[in-house]
């Protein structure tokens, strides 16, 4: 997601689109919107991904630890303040909710996990919540959730959200993303105060057949052939679980003198040895007699010889061995037994490794996936939606819900990150210059941070609806006053801006998947 910060036309003109969507004071606030699966055998093919075997890589997840604990130095006194009047966007359930504690939360059905791929090419996961729209398919979680802080991609890849996620159960389905949105600043500047992103989802899906089969490959000349060959696969198939691998005459039945002559001819190659057999001698236009012996002899001490090998492409390894090992091949002077050549020379004794640079060739190895996938419809239809509170007093009660894990800085687990924990704050007002935040809230809470990040921050909770209305995310905790024991957790400060990029993402529609 790092970006130079000089926007051409096209990077303009984009800005210019997204800019139609939202009030005219605020068009400088959201960025272009981003796809993260643009259509719905895109958004197939993401989710064979996390249903596959036997949802693997959905249980195999790991909390994403990126910008995540931040040393105490690095939490102080901010500034935070409403740029408006104070608000709130109603949600699934607009209530006048409790602001109070209460010993018996009853947690919301809203929150979940998000998966998808990190810039180390694994599966991770942080906490999200559905947030109320015009189409009931609207996410929010931490920026860096969703964008890709870590290297030069834009979005971090097959991103899904999964409401009530426990150890590989999707009890309301999986939710594809469609579209990411979040604030300008964030976009291009990577700005900590506006660490937060809104993602509209396709409905829910649910399996409901799933085929596996091994891919049956002939193998390919060349890795550009085996490449049209794996986009050709991913078309037919909603996934394919595989990589593309080169192989030589090792893995064959024979080694075929035809690689040999691609290898000759520059092709990609690798060493093989090979027997010196009645099989390849005669291809080299040697016979199997002791003018060839003499031959290699002359070779290996760096004589004249009628064998003409290029140096680069083949050879012999000559290994000097026992007599008790050449008298029990039985041969006197010169000979093949168990196709390796043997003789004696000079009161020597010798055994010959023949080698040759074999053209490298090239297959698919894998599995494909199919799946039947049940449309269980939109993610505000299922779970509800909380709603969305801006420019609200500093001070004010907060439930924060998420799946915190990984330990406190003393080496304690005292988060598994398997199941769905609350705390409950007033917020205060906070920064954190080392991810450029001058303007954040913080929380008391000993929530730890890999998992927690994206917990959503529920303003004038109900835990009789369990809704209420969204008022930050966290970005990072931080053990503040150097008891190595987690504290504090810190969001953006939600303001109209916030807001702006919220219309934005909650109203545009994502559809069907199937």
């Amino acid at each position: 997601m790092k970006r130079t910060l000089a926007l051409g036309g096209v990077a303009a003109g984009l800005l210019s689109v997204a800019a139609i969507a939202v009030p005219a004071q605020a068009a400088s606030d959201v960025a272009p919107p981003v796809n993260l699966a643009k259509t719905n055998f895109a958004a197939k093919q993401v989710a064979a991904f996390w249903y596959g075997q036997s949802r693997a890589n959905l249980i195999n997840a790991t909390p994403y630890a990126v910008e995540t604990t931040l040393p105490a130095k690095h939490v102080s006194t901010g500034g935070a303040s409403a740029d408006s009047k104070a608000g709130v966007v109603g949600s699934s359930g607009d209530q006048k909710a409790s602001s109070g504690t209460s010993k018996n939360v009853n947690l919301p059905k809203t929150t979940g996990k998000v998966f998808f791929i990190g810039a180390d090419h694994k599966p991770h996961w942080c906490s999200a919540t559905a947030v109320q729209s015009q189409y009931k398919n609207l996410v929010a979680t931490a920026g860096h959730c969703v964008y890709d802080t870590e290297s030069n991609k834009a979005t971090l890849d097959k991103w899904v959200f999964v409401p009530g996620y426990y150890e590989g159960k999707t009890p309301w389905g999986i939710y594809v993303g469609k579209t990411a949105y979040t604030h300008y600043d964030y976009d291009v500047y990577e700005d900590g105060d506006r660490d937060y992103a809104f993602v509209t989802v396709y409905n829910g899906v649910q399996v409901t057949d799933l085929a596996v089969d091994k891919v049956r490959d002939r193998g390919y000349d060349t890795r550009a052939e085996a490449e049209k060959a794996r986009a050709a696969l991913v078309k037919q198939h909603t996934g394919w679980v595989g990589e593309i691998v080169a192989y030589g005459p090792n893995d064959l039945e024979k080694p075929d003198l035809d690689d040999w002559d691609l290898a000759r001819r520059g092709q990609e190659s690798q060493k093989v040895n090979v027997p010196v057999t009645k099989t390849w001698l005669p291809r080299l236009g040697l016979p199997v007699d002791a003018s060839t012996w003499k031959e290699i002899t002359h070779l290996i001490a760096g004589e004249d010889s009628t064998i003409k090998l290029n140096p680069d492409k083949g050879g012999f390894v000559d290994t000097m061995i026992s007599k008790d090992e050449f008298d029990k091949t039985g041969i006197l002077n010169f000979g093949f037994k168990d196709e390796i050549l043997y003789y004696k020379d000079d009161g020597k004794w010798h055994k010959v490794a023949f080698w040759l640079n074999f053209a490298k060739k090239y297959k698919l190895v894998g599995k494909t996936v199919d799946l039947s996938l049940k449309d269980v419809g939109t993610l505000g239809s299922n779970v509800g939606g909380q709603g969305l509170a801006y420019n609200q007093k500093v001070g004010t009660g907060v439930f924060v819900f998420g799946y915190p894990s990984g330990s406190h800085p003393d080496g304690n687990y005292a988060f598994s990150g398997k199941t769905l924990k609350w705390s409950y704050g007033k917020t205060f007002k906070a920064a954190a210059p080392s991810m450029k935040a001058e303007e954040l809230v913080g929380i008391k809470s000993s929530f730890t941070g890999e998992g927690a990040i994206g917990s959503s921050w529920l303003y004038r909770y109900s835990s009789t609806k369990r809704l209420g209305y969204l008022n930050g995310v966290t970005i990072a905790v931080s053990d503040t006053d150097g008891n190595k024991r987690i504290d504090t957790s810190v969001s953006p400060y939600f303001d109209g801006e916030t807001l702006a990029v919220y219309k934005t993402a909650a109203k545009n529609w994502s559809g069907k998947i199937v």
